[in-house]
């Protein structure tokens, strides 16, 4: 077995690898970039940029088929299934090409491809064929997707968001298991492209929606569009010759329907679990993941780093990004660690109308403020801009702290809510007051004068100053 030594091993090739490698690059001079399939990232391959070309088409289609409210016919709207997905992996392959072009940059001996796996606390063996010795590490593997048993049983009709994106044609009919984000993104498309789509949920989550008021105004919409119980009782999975049958209670009796595929979209699962983190030192929880400080991405006090989908706290791109270059900085500086810039969460969820989470979630400020918080809203049906192009549905929730004034994060589904969204996490980022907020320029007629419509209502109901008598004292200015 050939055996190496280098200063930084870096596990996994995806957007937290690649920019891992480039922070550690300029501190440390043997660094390696372990990929164990291919390089590219989730984003590219299966992820963010081809679902969007589909929800793109699925745009276009519903676009036509409402037309008809401006006073604009078109004819019978007729979808090409086979050139709408020629289309998503074209532009699905560019989006890779380009990824693949930035790790062809990468000097070849500094990139291995293979699968690692810690032998020691400072080794790792790649395919049992090359020992890789390094003074430290980031874990950068990524996630994968997470198939409930249960569904186990629709055998070879059973499909992951992963393989959507490979079709060649669209199919009549889904069932969706997973009202998350991947599964109201890709049913509501394919909904509007045509497939009949029928959604199942547990517990009665919509997305990473925490607002029990935007909750239902989301599910109400989406039951306008296909069926989506997101507290479903199934009562048997079974694969037939002519597709997967499912029976579940609906409104009280049982039904039965047959689709042609069963989508998994329960979830993503951190890839740790084959990188013998046994072997590695490592404190590890319950599930077997390690334990690390999300400041500066190290585990413990050792001088290894996790960070992107493989730590399984923000799964996101940006987020990734981020992560990668606090843990690739670190591991290049060891034993010198810092803490990085971890920005305000603001999460999208490119739906119509679309999901957005800007700063803290309704439960996180109810947590952090004690109870002594107030809630602004404003619904979208009335709001003007949103009226004239036909796209007046949808609530935005923001959240102010009692005391301070300060504005502490919002939860919206409505018209723009991917631009709003970001105008709200910057505030929360800068820490700004809802006074403040209300100081910063609105042009008329835009969507976001509902944010200000919001923002009017919370300072109307904020209390400030000095707790008065019977107000929590420990949410006073400065919590």
């Amino acid at each position: 077995m050939k055996q190496r030594t280098v200063d930084v091993a870096i596990l996994g090739g995806g957007t937290a690898g690649m920019v891992a490698w480039r922070q550690a690059s300029a501190y440390a001079d043997e660094v390696v970039l372990i990929e164990a399939e291919r390089f590219g990232t989730t984003c590219a391959r299966v992820g963010c940029m081809p679902s969007k070309v589909l929800i793109a088409a699925a745009e276009a289609a519903h676009t036509a088929r409402h037309a008809e409210r401006f006073g604009v016919h078109c004819d019978r709207v007729q979808i090409d299934g086979a050139a709408v997905m020629q289309r998503v992996r074209d532009l699905r392959d560019r989006f890779v090409s380009g990824v693949l072009k930035t790790i062809e940059k990468i000097p070849e001996q500094q990139r291995i491809i293979g699968r690692a796996r810690f032998v020691a606390p400072d080794t790792l063996e790649v395919d049992q064929r090359l020992r890789i010795k390094a003074s430290r590490f980031v874990i950068a593997t990524g996630s994968r997707t997470n198939v409930v048993p249960m569904l186990e049983a629709a055998g070879s009709r059973l499909i992951s968001s992963d393989e959507v994106f490979d079709w060649t044609e669209l199919p009549n009919s889904l069932a969706v298991f997973g009202p998350g984000v991947i599964g109201l993104e890709l049913g509501q498309a394919l909904a509007r492209l045509g497939v009949r789509v029928r959604m199942f949920g547990v517990g009665g989550a919509i997305g990473p929606i925490m607002d029990d008021e935007i909750r239902r105004v989301a599910l109400d919409h989406f039951n306008t569009e296909f069926p989506l119980d997101p507290d479903a009782e199934v009562k048997h999975i079974e694969e037939g010759d002519d597709g997967v049958r499912i029976d579940f209670i609906d409104a009280g009796q049982t039904r039965s329907e047959t689709f042609d595929y069963l989508l998994a979209a329960t979830g993503r699962r951190p890839n740790i679990d084959d990188l013998g983190l046994e072997a590695s030192g490592l404190a590890l929880d319950e599930r077997g993941m390690p334990e690390y400080d999300r400041h500066t991405l190290q585990c413990g006090d050792s001088p290894v780093f996790i960070a992107g989908d493989a730590n399984n706290h923000l799964p996101l791109l940006h987020e990734a990004a981020d992560e990668g270059r606090i843990a690739g900085a670190n591991a290049g500086r060891w034993p010198e660690v810092r803490t990085g810039l971890r920005r305000a969460p603001l999460s999208v969820v490119f739906t119509d109308p679309q999901i957005a989470i800007a700063g803290r979630t309704i439960d996180q400020v109810a947590e952090r403020c004690r109870g002594c918080y107030a809630v602004g809203q404003v619904s979208f049906e009335n709001q003007g801009r949103s009226r004239v192009m036909g796209r007046n549905i949808g609530l935005l929730r923001v959240y102010g702290e009692h005391g301070s004034g300060r504005f502490m994060g919002a939860e919206m589904f409505g018209p723009a809510a991917e631009h709003i969204g970001h105008l709200l996490a910057w505030a929360a980022q800068q820490r700004m007051t809802v006074g403040q907020m209300l100081d910063m320029p609105f042009y008329h007629p835009v969507v976001e004068e509902g944010v200000r419509t919001a923002l009017v209502d919370l300072n109307h109901r904020l209390r400030a100053g000095p707790a008065a008598d019977g107000d929590c004292m420990d949410c006073g200015p400065g919590v």
